[in-house]
């Protein structure tokens, strides 16, 4: 498929509505309009979804480590390949590079991978940019980072990847309530970059104090922060009851229990929850053994944990699946999981006007499902870069 006209027949999920049988036209990977049915003189090539079929904004990861047997922490453009088109074949248009706790000079280095990998026209998802978890992380939630390489939150190193690398840096994760990470935070508030709260344990408080400083999000939330408890709320009652906070989730079942999702769903229903996957170098490749960080990882029935410790170690989890599980285990809608895959990650990011949704000026990044809600077709901005062969 080129990037000249084409047409995809199917419902159609806009922020507006869902179109039990709509069209989508795509010109120079644009959409150019949202219409009912196909008009009688058009001569480019449809696709039709078939009975049941939806067209969904393609999705947009804010946390993913890697897939296909690579991480991102390797550096180089073989393993970003590798990510990204598993990712993208899972219908995951956009993504963030996410690091691991590492010597700032590993770090420097996947920040430079990222900066050149950039200017590439991407075989799979597109790369919006770097999250960068930790190091700035707290010693007593360190979950599956490596605690070796924990530092204090450190404002000139953040200020050194920012100058060095203008505009690859598009979120840090810290934990508020160590010392410098409140001038960390508003130092990246003021440039437009996310700050969030993860590996965590600071109380309600200074969650608080740190939203004012301006932390916007918390990531894979429930895990590797402080609980609520009714006399301390903790970090996971601030991020409940904040609406300034955008909370991600790991949709999986293991992560997080559907009794609590559902429990973030309603209060964070309002544009503040978002779909991340969390997913390291296994996904994709079924049970074994692996690494993340530098530190051994087993998957056994796709559950990643640490062989020490047995924490959880990231997820082996894609877009989709998350889609799925958000729709048939939680009882979610199908337009508002939308939401949470693609148009509040695209809010957060700051990319709103150009992807996210079905609507004509923005890019023609889509996921085209079957009833049964199985991928058939995948386009970063009009490219087709995965169609199911059996279609």
């Amino acid at each position: 498929m080129t990037n000249g006209a084409f047409a995809v027949r199917a419902g159609v999920v806009t922020p507006e509505e869902t179109l039990e049988q709509g069209v989508v036209l795509v010109e120079n990977g644009r959409i150019k309009e949202v219409r009912r049915d196909l008009a009688a003189d058009f001569a480019g090539t449809v696709v039709d979804g078939g009975p049941g079929s939806l067209l969904l904004p393609g999705f947009i990861d804010v946390h993913v480590h890697g897939g296909n047997g690579h991480d991102f922490m390797e550096a180089n453009a073989e393993a970003f390949d590798a990510i990204t088109a598993f990712h993208g074949r899972h219908g995951t248009t956009t993504m963030l590079a996410t690091t691991v706790t590492a010597p700032k000079a590993d770090l420097d280095r996947v920040l430079e991978a990222v900066a050149q990998y950039q200017h590439r026209q991407p075989s799979g998802a597109k790369l919006a940019g770097a999250h960068i978890e930790g190091p700035f992380i707290s010693p007593k939630w360190p979950g599956a980072q490596n605690p070796a390489y924990i530092v204090p939150p450190n404002v000139d190193w953040v200020k050194d990847w920012v100058s060095r690398f203008p505009g690859v840096v598009k979120q840090v994760t810290l934990a508020p309530e160590r010392e410098g990470a409140l001038e960390v935070i508003s130092w990246l508030a003021s440039r437009g970059i996310i700050a969030a709260c993860g590996h965590t344990d600071a109380k309600y408080d200074e969650i608080m104090t740190a939203v004012d400083h301006g932390l916007t999000q918390a990531v894979h939330t429930f895990n590797a922060m402080r609980g609520l408890h009714h006399r301390e709320p903790g970090t996971v009652g601030a991020v409940l009851t904040d609406d300034r906070i955008r909370a991600e989730v790991i949709a999986d079942g293991h992560h997080v229990h559907p009794a609590a999702i559902r429990l973030l769903t309603q209060t964070k229903r309002n544009r503040n929850l978002l779909l991340i996957t969390d997913a390291i170098s296994a996904a994709g490749l079924g049970d074994g053994d692996y690494t993340l960080g530098g530190l051994d990882v087993v998957v056994k029935d796709g559950v990643a944990r640490l062989k020490e410790g047995d924490s959880l170690a990231g997820s082996t989890l894609t877009m989709i699946d998350a889609f799925r599980f958000m729709v048939r285990r939680i009882g979610l809608g199908v337009a508002e999981t939308s939401r949470m895959a693609s148009l509040y990650p695209a809010m957060q990011l700051g990319i709103d006007g150009e992807t996210g949704s079905i609507e004509p000026g923005k890019k023609a990044d889509l996921v085209l499902v079957d009833a049964d809600l199985r991928i058939r077709q995948v386009w970063v901005e009009g490219r087709s870069i995965h169609a199911d062969a059996g279609r």
